[in-house]
């Protein structure tokens, strides 16, 4: 049987505060295959957004490891990890520079023609069309002149041009209306295409189609299947 390509081994996690440690996550364990669309579920609080900053190691556990590949994400050196996994949050960070610009972030070395590839992969290109100057406009701080759902369509964009193989999905249509999620569904579509996703959400229709189900409760893995 071949080595899962990312595996969650008794991962403890308290956060730190003058108030003390709060725990978050209590031997969570589980692993995820290559090709894999695994969905964690459960209310909100019980641990799924830390455990996704855990594996892109926006932070390090307290005890046990995450592995990618059978190695120790520690041990795999900042720039390589950031090739192997692309987030896109529900909370989109975006810089007050040109939508080209936002876009390549994803991979600083793509030419004009890849990142407007992904653009259009991403549903970008139409409201992108509208603009006075296009691929050049300049979005303001944290894309303020754009719109909830264009915002989450570049965030997309971005991960579509970075082609990392792991996806981290959190959340992403919270906060969407349905007509604006239908319409980045498309550029979703595209951008898990033949990759390992781990996606969070709490609408059924983004996780009917997994393979496999996280079900987490006041920090611990109350199931998985």
């Amino acid at each position: 049987m071949p080595k899962p390509l990312l595996e969650a081994k008794n991962i403890c996690y308290s956060y730190h505060s003058l108030q003390g440690e709060t725990p978050a996550l209590k031997d969570v364990s589980f692993s995820i295959n290559s090709g894999e669309f695994v969905a964690m579920v459960g209310p909100s609080g019980c641990g799924k957004t830390t455990m996704l900053k855990l594996i892109s190691r926006l932070y390090d556990a307290d005890s046990g490891t995450v592995q990618i590949g059978g190695t120790d994400i520690r041990e795999i050196h900042t720039d390589s990890l950031f090739k192997y996994v692309s987030i896109v949050f529900q909370e989109v960070i975006l810089f007050n520079t040109s939508i080209m610009e936002n876009i390549r972030l994803g991979r600083l070395d793509a030419s004009d023609e890849e990142v407007i590839r992904a653009a259009k992969l991403a549903g970008c290109n139409e409201f992108v069309s509208r603009l006075p100057d296009t691929y050049q406009t300049i979005i303001g701080e944290n894309g303020a002149k754009l719109s909830g759902g264009e915002r989450q369509r570049l965030s997309i964009a971005r991960a579509i041009l970075k082609d990392a193989p792991i996806i981290i999905l959190d959340e992403i249509a919270a906060s969407l209306d349905v007509e604006t999620e239908v319409q980045i569904q498309t550029g979703l579509n595209h951008l898990i295409q033949g990759k390992t996703v781990i996606v969070i959400s709490h609408r059924l229709k983004s996780i009917e189609n997994a393979d496999k189900i996280v079900v987490m409760k006041a920090g611990t893995v109350e199931a998985c299947g």
